[in-house]
């Protein structure tokens, strides 16, 4: 990782992060702006990125720094595609695994087919409810906030297009395991996975929630191209040491 000169952060530059498990989109951000003031002995340089990653969700985050973050909504507007694996008879109010499962439901009847005959309905422009665990705004307030404090949170279903979905793995259910799928989806902005999740599992008629969600690809930012923010890190705070004269 070459480390430019202040000057040329301040210019304008354009990362993408493989943002790690457990990581918020906020501290993947932080830890870049810290590491390259640390390094460029800078107390101020202008971070942000182009679409949030729910904590439990890796993959695809592209960074702007400088005057490249005026073009964050450019890239927030770029198709996207996410790696989705659903757990399928089962409930969580966050649809994932944020909160514990708060109702099971029989799965008998589902089978592989019907996953994939359910998929094709979900392609197109669709009408999605976001979840209430969101960062959308009710009257100023984030619905994350309402609902965490216990508040009845409504939200308005948005419209976007899902241009593919295509179902990668199915696994049987059995008496002692519930059924999974994992899904490949391609979608517009305002996408929530966990929401496709939630209506999957409700056209099914036996709930579901996500496991696991990656987003491998923003634009033409595909996640086999991504950086490491340890390995980035790292590596930008010894080429700072490298440089300096003694």
């Amino acid at each position: 990782m070459t480390l430019l000169t202040a000057e040329e952060y301040q210019e304008g530059q354009i990362l993408s992060f493989n943002k790690p498990l457990g990581f918020t989109s906020f501290k993947l951000v932080n830890d870049v702006r810290y590491a390259l003031c640390r390094a460029l002995k800078i107390k101020k340089l202008k971070v942000g990125h182009a679409g949030t990653l729910d904590p439990l969700a890796t993959g695809v985050m592209i960074v702007c720094i400088g005057r490249a973050t005026k073009r964050i909504e450019e890239f927030q507007y770029q198709t996207k595609e996410y790696i989705a694996t659903l757990e399928l008879g089962a409930t969580t109010p966050s649809f994932d695994m944020e909160k514990e499962i708060d109702q099971t439901y029989d799965y008998s009847h589902v089978t592989k087919e019907k996953v994939e005959e359910c998929l094709t309905h979900f392609v197109g422009t669709i009408e999605q409810v976001p979840p209430v665990f969101s960062a959308c705004k009710v009257q100023g307030r984030r619905a994350y906030e309402m609902a965490r404090t216990g508040e009845e949170v409504q939200l308005k279903a948005k419209t976007l297009v899902i241009d593919e979905i295509e179902l990668l793995q199915y696994t049987q259910g059995s008496e002692t395991q519930r059924p999974s799928a994992t899904i490949r989806v391609v979608c517009s902005k305002g996408t929530y996975i966990r929401a496709l999740a939630r209506d999957i599992g409700e056209y099914l008629h036996c709930g579901a929630y996500l496991t696991a969600l990656q987003r491998t690809r923003v634009g033409d930012f595909h996640l086999d191209k991504c950086l490491d923010i340890i390995e980035f890190k790292n590596n930008i705070i010894q080429r700072s040491y490298e440089t300096v004269e003694i």
